[in-house]
């Protein structure tokens, strides 16, 4: 008989998920009692003029932001001035995974104070938030981050070449609303990166050493959801159910890593995207395979528990739906399903095999790393980064 390790779990205050959900964001703030409000958004006004139009008749004053790419450290400290002078009350943020993370940066700080760098990760002070952040709404409107429900913010850094969080429970939204309807009309390349990224952030959740048994059951309900709905979607046609799958594969994945950590897709991610502006739904999807199966490898030779094998062996399962399927194959569908999705390396972004040194160095220190399911050696990592081009 096992003994479970000791684990928590945190979220949004409220999650409110469903088909035409976004129609009550204004009695949500009304409920918020806010009446000066930040609107955090993409670049695109077509995209969010309709929610904009609609918060500017419900509440006394707005002050819109728009996120043209992911936020960056600077991007945030230049925005913080306007957001303290209109002293706002609540932020919504509508968008993807950036604009959530821009929000919740902006959110926590404004009602903290000081500089971004006073509390990020690896680059900055790392001093811990002491005040609960403005009340967020957030909104995605893509499949993959499912950075509604997580305590964090990635920002880059221009001077660094690498992002890092602002990390805290307090930074977790207060609620988190979801609308598979804003998943339609999504071009296929939205949907292929954003899906892969979901689906990673629930398969090394599912593997993760900090695993627990309510990210268990939230990692192996998305994965079967992900693994149904994910090729038919940017193959064929994301139709409601589909729709449907992948936000809850999202809405799952943001949980699971949330509570439960990442790995070394998400440890090599945030150093990758920082030194060459790559998106990070496409990294995560050019490292998954690989790094699947050079942890597969690590395990099988050094992890005597048998635990993380067995992790695979399920994982094939969920994926396949061949009771018999073991952990080789879990791989290979991965690595198959990427094929088919046309999923473009890293080369594709400007990065060579000169530059894997930095970039191993860099993912070793990165807290993703802390929960991969076994120590990887340099060796291990560079192997990743070598099949990842």
């Amino acid at each position: 008989m096992t003994t479970l390790p000791a684990f928590e779990f945190a979220t949004a205050t409220r999650i409110v998920f469903g088909a035409g959900k976004l129609s009550e964001v204004p009695a949500l703030l009304a409920e918020l009692g806010a009446q000066r409000v930040l609107f955090v958004t993409g670049r695109d006004p077509a995209r969010s003029s309709a929610l904009e139009t609609t918060l500017r008749s419900s509440v006394t004053g707005l002050l819109t932001l728009r996120v043209s790419g992911e936020p960056t450290v600077d991007w945030v400290r230049d925005s913080l001035v306007k957001v303290r002078e209109v002293r706002s009350e609540a932020v919504v943020a509508f968008g993807g995974g950036s604009v959530i993370d821009a929000a919740k940066a902006l959110a926590a700080l404004a009602a903290n104070g000081g500089d971004p760098l006073d509390y990020l990760e690896v680059i900055g002070r790392g001093q811990a938030l002491a005040k609960p952040s403005l009340p967020l709404i957030a909104i995605p409107t893509t499949a993959g981050t499912g950075a509604e429900v997580t305590r964090n913010a990635v920002l880059g850094s221009t001077q660094e070449r690498v992002k890092a969080s602002l990390r805290s429970p307090l930074m977790l939204p207060r609620i988190a609303l979801i609308d598979p309807d804003l998943l339609a009309g999504a071009p296929p390349e939205v949907l292929r990166s954003s899906g892969l990224d979901a689906l990673s952030q629930l398969i090394e959740p599912f593997l993760s050493s900090r695993a627990n048994p309510i990210s268990d059951a939230l990692a192996r309900e998305g994965i079967a959801r992900s693994a149904r709905s994910l090729r038919r979607a940017v193959l064929g046609e994301a139709d409601a159910s589909a729709r449907e799958d992948l936000a809850v594969a999202s809405l799952f994945g943001g949980l699971c890593l949330a509570n439960s950590g990442l790995g070394a897709v998400h440890g090599f991610a945030a150093p990758a995207g920082g030194m060459f502006q790559a998106p990070h739904g496409a990294v995560c999807a050019a490292l998954l395979p690989h790094a699947m199966d050079v942890n597969l490898k690590a395990l099988t030779s050094r992890d005597t528990s048998g635990r993380g094998v067995a992790r695979f062996h399920e994982l094939a399962r969920l994926l396949s739906g061949d009771t018999a399927a073991d952990g080789g194959e879990a791989v290979e569908w991965v690595a198959t399903l990427c094929r088919e999705l046309g999923v473009p390396g890293l080369s594709a972004y400007g990065m060579t095999a000169n530059d894997i040194p930095a970039l191993v160095a860099k993912a070793k220190v990165a807290s993703s790393m802390r929960a991969n399911p076994i120590a990887l050696t340099d060796a291990e990592l560079t192997e990743i980064a070598e099949r990842s081009l």
